[in-house]
């Protein structure tokens, strides 16, 4: 997450309340709005700025880079388990569909699961489209399939006010 703690320890809320010194608004404000790639980086919420601060030698930048990709690998593996495998996995928003690194990383090894990307496919420049990345022999399909917030949210208006 940018700024929120994901899954944590429930110890953790009486934690920062007690070691910390912090009353239930700030512990909750701590978890919501500081804590995420931000609390790891103390850089940045945004993934641009985690790249650059990562290739510029930022360890903790490397490090929240590091994690949020493990934690997707983690998600997808819990999820295929409790699935009994999956048809696809897509990437999508900012970080899906223009981070190839992060694609390349979140897919490495899950090879066993049947999934497979073709690097050069998965480097190309996003054109706006639906594209698969997967390899020929890749079990999973593996796509980047682009989003429209601002379509959706003015569909979703459009229901609403009618």
């Amino acid at each position: 997450m940018g700024t929120r703690s994901g899954d944590i320890d429930p110890a953790v809320i009486e934690y920062l309340m007690s070691k910390g010194s912090m009353d239930i608004k700030q512990a909750v404000d701590y978890l919501n709005k500081k804590s995420g790639v931000l609390g790891i980086s103390g850089l940045s919420s945004d993934f641009r700025d985690l790249h650059v601060g990562a290739a510029n030698g930022n360890k903790r930048a490397k490090l929240a880079l590091d994690v949020f990709c493990y934690r997707v690998k983690k998600y997808i593996g819990a999820y295929m388990a409790v699935m009994n495998g999956a048809d696809c996995i897509v990437f999508t928003a900012g970080i899906g569909e223009n981070t190839a690194g992060i694609r390349t990383e979140i897919t490495k090894n899950l090879n066993f699961l049947g999934v497979e990307i073709d690097e050069e496919l998965n480097k190309q420049k996003n054109n706006g489209k639906i594209r698969d990345i997967s390899k020929p022999g890749s079990k999973v399909k593996v796509l980047i399939i682009p989003t429209n917030e601002e379509l959706v949210i003015a569909r979703e208006t459009l229901r609403l006010i009618n």
